[in-house]
């Protein structure tokens, strides 16, 4: 599904210095795979989640999605590939605070070209056990729950990817623990999902394990013991 080539990444800082926050970097992800991204701040994780989730150029390389260079997209090109391809799970839960869990669920179908939407709002909150709460409003639910509305949102468009960054980050151990189950049925049920954590017991959770330092890849492996629990 995925795969970049030989990716470098710079920015300038203010005072001129120029800053390399990835370098000569190449990566394959097949469609299906459950991938946690772990590393040190400023290894290089969250340049590399948003070159993947199309929200950052990178200055060099080569980034193919299905086959198609996707980096070459326009602006605007890109907004509708990630809207009907990407779905994004974050720390911050960024929900309308006065909206209602169905309505913060239904955002991203606006902005999409499909024909027809209606059900397909409570058809995600119900995937993520939220059957009973699409009324209430974020204030009316947990940090769980919350999160548990973000990812009902991201998978609202039926997206092939799931990028989550850090999602387990505001959450004690009970919720992560119900959102990383979610994470791994997703994952069951066919959904490549790739996310981000600083967190080993969060990292653990996933069937590959990828190590960032100073922009680079350093460790590439797979977690056995997960890969025999989804084929079993």
């Amino acid at each position: 599904m995925i795969n970049i080539q030989n990716i470098r990444k710079t920015y300038t800082r203010p005072t001129g210095e120029t800053v390399h926050a990835m370098e000569d970097f190449s990566l394959r992800i097949d469609r299906g795979e459950y991938v946690a991204i772990i590393g040190s701040s400023g290894s290089g994780k969250s340049t590399l989640m948003n070159i993947l989730g199309l929200l950052d150029q990178p200055t060099e390389g080569q980034y193919n999605f299905d086959g198609r260079d996707v980096a070459a997209l326009s602006v605007s090109e890109q907004a509708r590939f990630r809207n009907q391809y990407i779905g994004f799970v974050f720390q911050a839960f960024h929900l309308l605070p006065r909206t209602s869990a169905l309505e913060n669920v239904e955002l991203p179908l606006y902005y999409s070209d499909r024909d027809a939407i209606e059900g397909m709002s409570a058809k995600a909150l119900d995937a993520v056990g939220l059957a009973d709460r699409m009324r209430h409003t974020p204030s009316e639910l947990s940090g769980g729950q919350q999160q548990r509305v973000a990812i009902a949102r991201a998978l609202v468009n039926e997206p092939q990817l799931i990028l989550a960054d850090e999602p387990t980050g505001n959450l004690d151990l009970q919720a992560t623990n119900e959102i990383m189950s979610i994470f791994s049925a997703l994952n069951r049920t066919g959904r490549t999902i790739i996310l981000v954590t600083h967190d080993s017991a969060v990292a653990a959770r996933a069937r590959r394990v990828i190590r960032l330092e100073a922009g680079r890849l350093v460790d590439d492996y797979r977690n056995p013991a997960r890969t025999q629990e989804v084929l079993a």
